[in-house]
C-alpha cells in the first residue's frame, strides 16, 4: 500500500470545529502531498498507484451482464474534478486516483473485469450512462428516489457534508438552519447539498428569519475557489463533501476549519453509491462485487488508506432507501 491513515479525517474535522466554538477541483499535487502528510496519511500522488486489490467473486461475475462479460472492461466514469481524499488528478495531470477510483478497481477486480477510468465533469455524469457512454459512474453519488427513477444503486459509504470557513470569520458553528441566516454561503451547483442549503434557507424565512446574503447561494464548481473566496472574507461558509473540507481543515488549520457537519440526506440518512443505468441490470453485479470486497477486507483497507473509516457503511445494498423528492 502507498498510503496509511494514521488518523481518521473525520475526527480530526472534529477537533479543528472544536478549537473555534464534490465536486470540486483538484489541489496543486505538491499542495496535496504537503496537505495529506499534516493529516496523518502518506499517499502517493504518482499515476503508478498501486492500489489495494481484490480477488475475483464468482458468484459476482455470474450476474454480469453479458455484453459486459464478453467485452471483459468495465468503463467507470468519475470526477477528477474533487479534491483530495475523493478525486483528484495524479502528477501527470490526467490520471484520477483518490478513494472513489480505488473502490472501481476493487469492483472492476471482483468482477474478473479490467477497469477502464474515464475523467467527467461531475455534473455530467447522468449523460454519460443515459449515452451508455460508461458502465457505471463512482463519484460521491448521493442515491435518491428521484434518481432512482432513471438508475440503479448499489452503495458503499456514508453521504457525510460539512461547514468550512474562515478561521478570521466570525462564524463559530453550524448546525441548524438559523446558524446560516444572513451568511452568504457557496455551494457546489446541481449537488444535493445545494437542495439542503436551499431548504435551510426556505425554512429560515419561513420563520421570520433573514434569507442568506444575496437571496441566494454563490455557486462555485471548484473548491480552490471557494477556499480562496472563504480567505478574502468574500464568503462566510462553504457546505461540500466533508471528506474533502476535513482534509483542507486539518491540514490547514490557521486558515480554516470545520463548524459543522451533517448527514448529507439532512433530515434523513442518505448513502453514496456506484451508478449504473436502469435496464442494463448491472447493479446486482456490482452489489455483489461490493459484498465480496467488504467480507475480505479490501473495502476497509481502501477506506482506511484515504482517511474515510468513519463514512464506512456495514454492508452494501441495491438502490437503498434514497432521498425523498422534493416536488
Amino acid at each position: 500500500m502507498t498510503a496509511l491513515a494514521v488518523v481518521p479525517l473525520l475526527a480530526l474535522a472534529a477537533c479543528a470545529g472544536a478549537q473555534a466554538g464534490t465536486d470540486d477541483a483538484a489541489a496543486p499535487l505538491d499542495d496535496t502531498s504537503a496537505k495529506a502528510e499534516a493529516v496523518g496519511l502518506e499517499i502517493s500522488t504518482s499515476p503508478e498507484q498501486n492500489r489495494v486489490r481484490s480477488t475475483e467473486a464468482a458468484d459476482a461475475i455470474a450476474l454480469l451482464p453479458a455484453a459486459i462479460a464478453e467485452r471483459g472492461v468495465l468503463k467507470v466514469a468519475t470526477s477528477a474534478g474533487g479534491s483530495a481524499p475523493l478525486t483528484f488528478l495524479a502528477d501527470d495531470e490526467k490520471t484520477p486516483i483518490g478513494n472513489e477510483t480505488d473502490i472501481a478497481q476493487l469492483v472492476a477486480d471482483a468482477l474478473g473485469l479490467e477497469l477502464q477510468l474515464e475523467v467527467r465533469a461531475w455534473a455530467d455524469w447522468p449523460l454519460a450512462l443515459q449515452s451508455q457512454d460508461v458502465d457505471a459512474v463512482i463519484s460521491n453519488v448521493t442515491v435518491t428516489e428521484e434518481r432512482k427513477e432513471l438508475y440503479d444503486f448499489s452503495s458503499y459509504r456514508n453521504d457525510q457534508l460539512g461547514w468550512i470557513v474562515g478561521t478570521d470569520g466570525d462564524v463559530e458553528s453550524i448546525t441548524e438552519p438559523a446558524d446560516i441566516a444572513g451568511l452568504k454561503v457557496a455551494v457546489g451547483s446541481g449537488t444535493n447539498q445545494e437542495k439542503i442549503l436551499l431548504a435551510w434557507n426556505e425554512e429560515n424565512i419561513a420563520k421570520g428569519l433573514d434569507p442568506i446574503d444575496g437571496g441566494e447561494p454563490e455557486y462555485f464548481e471548484n473548491l480552490s475557489d471557494a477556499l480562496l473566496a472563504l480567505q478574502s472574507g468574500r464568503l462566510d461558509a462553504y457546505v461540500g463533501p466533508n471528506a474533502s473540507l476535513a482534509f483542507t481543515a486539518a491540514s490547514s488549520p490557521q486558515d480554516f476549519r470545520v463548524a459543522g457537519t451533517l448527514n448529507g440526506g439532512w433530515p434523513l440518512t442518505a448513502q453514496i453509491a456506484v451508478a449504473t443505468l436502469k435496464g442494463t441490470d448491472l447493479a446486482p453485479a456490482v452489489t455483489a462485487a461490493l459484498e465480496h470486497v467488504f467480507e475480505d477486507g479490501t473495502y476497509a483497507q481502501v477506506l482506511e488508506r484515504w482517511g474515510l473509516q468513519d463514512e464506512s457503511i456495514d454492508k452494501p445494498e441495491t438502490n437503498p432507501p434514497g432521498l425523498p423528492k422534493t416536488s
